[in-house]
């Protein structure tokens, strides 16, 4: 008996002219099947769902000066755009190594990179937070390059699922490996009022913590979950109806925005992260090796800032960026998440 014909499947419908949830945004989510699509959206200064546009790539490769036959490291892989642009410098000779922690979006990114001819031969790719970097050393030897991209990928920004962004109704997680730690809701409910106004003021110079923390922590005492990231955004909204209307709407989402930066860089210790990576970064680079950090906040910056100046007078690094680079303005209309890039570099002595 011959098998039964699947009954066609109609493609997603939407309301209105374009989608608005990221599952409707189904040519976004498939870049090689709809490049017109794709084109269309970059061309508007957005970046499609699924994907993300990597930052100041010209400025970056006129720095890091990568030569085939070398051996490189992209300690933040993402989406994989700066791994593929130093690929194509390697032309086939030498060893690129890409990290990255989130076990979602390592898979698919490394899945792509070999339909376009990268296998192991030119590139490994590791499940593994930038600040462990010395664990690659054994095996790839003191690296020529290295770049670390310390900004969040545009696929943890766009799916509601992850809860990186107050803009879209999805579990309050904000772990860049959903697979290890605690999600921010559950971090919440662990820290006191004090823990939380500290950690919005560190981590994000949030000007009304004392307000949002107070607010957030009468919410938990009343048995409240704040399990999702519209529950939050509702807090913060709620605790700032003090502002004049005037500005209201635009504190609130500075505040959304901040808030939510803090907690994502308590919940996965980013600036333990970040320290660590620059400790440990003049021990994996060859001599004259080449350095490119790429940070999106004051926090990170000065961070990077600190360490570079340091191991300049110390004599490690023979050479930094005198000041922060930033893109260029024709960038910054084509992809508004370039905005608040900050770019510094270092060579080893």
């Amino acid at each position: 008996m011959a098998e039964q014909e699947k009954p066609h499947k109609r493609r997603v419908r939407y309301s209105g002219k374009y989608p608005k949830s990221y599952k409707e945004k189904y040519k976004e989510l498939n870049p090689e099947k709809y490049s017109k699509t794709i084109d269309r959206v970059i061309q508007k200064g957005s970046t499609p769902a699924g994907m993300h546009i990597p930052i100041m790539v010209n400025e970056i490769l006129d720095f890091l000066q990568i030569k085939p036959g070398q051996v490189g490291l992209d300690a933040t892989l993402g989406y994989g755009g700066h791994t593929l642009e130093m690929l194509k410098k390697l032309d086939s000779k030498g060893h690129l190594y890409s990290l990255d922690i989130d076990s979602i979006e390592l898979p698919k990114t490394k899945e792509r990179l070999e339909n376009l001819g990268y296998d192991s031969n030119i590139l490994t790719t590791k499940h593994l937070n930038f600040s462990n970097i010395d664990e690659v050393v054994p095996e790839s030897g003191l690296l020529n390059f290295v770049l670390a991209d310390l900004g969040v990928s545009s696929m943890q920004i766009d799916n509601p699922e992850r809860g990186f962004s107050y803009k879209k109704n999805g579990p309050l997680d904000l772990r860049m490996n959903p697979g290890i730690g605690i999600p921010a809701s559950t971090r919440l409910r662990r820290l006191s009022q004090e823990a939380i106004e500290g950690m919005l003021t560190e981590n994000a110079d949030e000007p009304h913590a004392g307000v949002i923390s107070k607010a957030i922590v009468k919410e938990i005492r009343k048995g409240i979950h704040i399990d999702t990231t519209t529950k939050l955004q509702n807090i913060i909204k709620g605790a700032l109806q003090f502002i004049h209307p005037s500005t209201r709407d635009n504190e609130i989402k500075k505040s959304c925005q901040r808030s939510f930066q803090a907690l994502r860089i308590d919940v996965n210790r980013e600036f333990e992260s970040i320290y660590n990576f620059l400790e440990k970064l003049p021990d994996v680079l060859a001599k004259e090796g080449r350095v490119v950090v790429l940070s999106f906040h004051s926090g990170e910056d000065r961070l990077v800032k600190k360490s570079f100046k340091r191991l300049l007078r110390e004599g490690i690094y023979k050479e930094i960026s005198s000041e922060i680079i930033r893109p260029t303005l024709e960038e910054c209309n084509i992809n508004r998440r370039a905005r608040s890039t900050k770019m510094r570099w270092a060579i080893k002595a």
